[in-house]
């Protein structure tokens, strides 16, 4: 399926933000006050992470999602501060999981402080958010992301059993990439149209909008280990920490039982080895591997488009069309 066309196209997140530049600027100001403490060491932590923010995606999703349903509220300022905050909680417990060292270009917290103190920044911030939902009266923000943040749990988990035998069909992906990456952005989606509107059915559908989106977001991610001419030089990633992604999935899928278990030897056994990893993404490529993931990137970008065309024209349902576009055509 060929990507939707559209009459314009936004290059950058500056000219997407358009529609709620101010209200992004203000979030930045309550952002920072939700994560301060008492605590020196905490509060210097907290600080290092606020300035180490990255491009503010899903509270983009937030205010917009807001807009399209409504009116930007003081309750989309804290979904939109729950949503991040979780986020990050998450993102730090990750680090400690992964023995990551570096996020973003930045240090982890983990790799300047260490894993018990990283394990705790974590839990800091999950009471932080619980708490901000609570003292302000929002139980069904909290429901939202709370039932996200559970989701990314579960697919992590079951990402990790799966895993051990690198032998996982297309549909338990979907399950994985649903609860691990999709969940999230759904709730960016589904809490910002609960601050704007009482309509569960709406709410519903907005969170769906955001969960195809999560969907299309992780295939793109998919495409960028392997590279391409549009993505450039394959990273290979995740073929180096034994993750089954679609590219890979759909080839094995083609090929014949001696082959299948020749490339999942190697990636047993090789994973380390960068020329046996260039093997495994030649044989993806050779496979059509990489145009079938490509497929379905768009067919689910489309399923997005599909939710969001049924809403009134207006210049949020415009900059949600090309942030969808920006999160689904990036090449890093």
């Amino acid at each position: 399926m060929e990507p939707t066309k559209t009459t314009k196209k936004a290059t950058t997140l500056k000219e997407i933000q358009t529609p709620i530049a101010e209200e992004l600027q203000l979030f930045e100001v309550k952002f920072k006050k939700s994560m301060q403490s008492n605590v020196a060491l905490l509060d210097k932590i907290t600080s290092y992470i606020v300035k180490r923010k990255g491009k503010q995606v899903r509270p983009m999703f937030v205010f917009l999602c807001a807009q399209l349903c409504g009116k930007v509220s003081d309750s989309s300022y804290n979904a939109a501060s729950l949503v991040e905050i979780l986020h990050t909680a998450t993102l730090v417990h990750d680090d400690v999981v992964d023995e990551s060292y570096e996020r973003r270009g930045f240090f982890s917290i983990n790799a300047l402080w260490k894993n018990k103190i990283a394990v705790l920044i974590g839990d800091f911030l999950f009471s932080q958010g619980m708490l901000l939902a609570l003292d302000n009266n929002e139980h069904q923000l909290l429901q939202i992301v709370s039932r996200a943040t559970k989701e990314m749990a579960e697919g992590e988990l079951l990402q990790i059993e799966k895993a051990r035998r690198l032998d996982i069909k297309e549909d338990v992906y979907y399950e994985i990439i649903r609860k691990k990456t999709a969940s999230l952005i759904a709730s960016a989606c589904a809490a910002g149209a609960a601050s704007s509107t009482s309509d569960a059915e709406e709410v519903e559908k907005i969170r769906q909008f955001g969960e195809y989106i999560g969907i299309a977001f992780q295939i793109r991610d998919d495409l960028l280990d392997f590279g391409d001419e549009d993505i450039g030089k394959p990273r290979g990633i995740d073929i180096k920490e034994k993750k089954m992604t679609l590219p890979l999935i759909y080839a094995l899928s083609q090929t014949s039982k001696m082959e299948k278990r020749k490339v999942i030897k190697i990636i047993k056994n090789n994973s380390k080895d960068p020329a046996k990893v260039a093997e495994v993404i030649q044989f993806v490529r050779s496979s059509g591997g990489l145009k079938y993931a490509m497929d379905a990137m768009y067919d689910y970008r489309q399923k997005a488009f599909d939710i969001l065309h049924s809403f009134p024209l207006c210049p949020a349902r415009e900059s949600l069309e090309q942030l969808v576009i920006f999160v689904t055509e990036r090449k890093k």
